[in-house]
């Protein structure tokens, strides 16, 4: 008897933390039914933290790249998608091979982009990419939600947050023509 009435108030605990992120995670979920919604998303899981030096664009064999878990996970972001029934509009995606792959297996379409590569030692170039994301995502005023499929560094200049790999941060369109953090989602 002791024993369960130990574990109870660590069960409400758990509770009372999980409760608020639960009801965020739906927030975010039902902002994607906003008409110019925009979904930023970190690529799956690949091993590692970057590319080689010598990682060249034109050759997946050459970068980091997703792993069996990572490819399993950005097919689980799709499922997920269509459970709830949302249709996405345009999928653009970093150059990388991880994010290309994360964009197909998770929405069976995708363009490249390069700003969407991002530019962490160049830090006008960076702020030049992060400009014209921003006007992409501008120009974005209806419609499904656009998809971008890049890096966590960019994923961070566009929202604000830090985010793990497979997740995606929904941005909702603001009556200013803005776009504002609807909140994070990791589908497990």
């Amino acid at each position: 008897m002791r024993r369960h009435r130990r574990v109870t108030p660590i069960v409400a605990l758990v509770c009372a933390v999980l409760a608020p992120a639960a009801a965020a995670t739906e927030a975010a979920w039902e902002a994607l039914r906003t008409p110019g919604s925009v979904v930023v998303v970190r690529h799956s899981f690949a091993p590692g933290t970057f590319d080689p030096p010598d990682a060249r664009l034109d050759d997946c064999s050459t970068q980091r790249n997703l792993d069996a878990d990572g490819r399993a996970q950005a097919r689980r972001l799709g499922e997920a998608f269509q459970q709830r029934g949302i249709t996405v509009g345009r999928v653009l995606s970093s150059p990388r091979c991880r994010c290309l792959d994360t964009a197909r297996l998770a929405f069976g379409r995708v363009e490249r982009w390069h700003p969407l590569q991002g530019a962490l030692r160049d830090r006008a170039l960076r702020a030049r990419q992060v400009a014209e994301i921003r006007q992409v995502m501008a120009a974005h005023v209806d419609g499904p939600p656009l998809v971008l499929v890049t890096h966590g560094s960019v994923v961070t200049d566009l929202t604000g947050l830090d985010v793990r790999m497979g997740a995606f941060v929904v941005l909702r369109r603001m009556p200013d023509g803005m776009h504002a953090v609807a909140g994070p989602v990791y589908v497990d």
